[in-house]
């Protein structure tokens, strides 16, 4: 897949994820009773920063920008967006680690705000 996709301009980066790039991702999502979107995506990268280690070292050099039909995070240093998207990656190329991910954090009351 070509998404998610990391971009630099004028010294800024960013990581950006359009929605319905991953079908079957997006399946994994729906089937659990989510949509997602922009605002959804924001919301797993906030779970994945809470569970892995490694991401939760980055959270400090991103933010983010979702919308209805895109997830973006930015920042300053490239390094935070490129763990973003290995991670992300992981997760969107692996629907049963998704679905896992979807259901331990369903069962804690995680609001993915979608």
């Amino acid at each position: 897949m070509n998404y998610p996709k990391l971009f630099e301009h004028e010294g800024n980066h960013s990581l950006i994820l359009p929605v319905c790039t991953w079908p079957e991702a997006d399946a994994v999502v729906e089937a659990a009773g989510h949509t997602p979107n922009g605002y959804f995506w924001e919301g797993i990268v906030r779970r994945l920063i809470e569970v892995d280690a490694e991401l939760a070292a980055h959270a400090d050099g991103m933010d983010f920008d979702p919308e209805g039909d895109t997830f973006v995070a930015y920042g300053a240093d490239p390094a935070p967006l490129k763990a973003l998207d290995k991670a992300l990656r992981a997760l969107l190329g692996d629907p049963p680690a998704l679905a896992a991910l979807l259901a331990a954090a369903d069962a804690e009351g995680f609001d993915f705000d979608d």
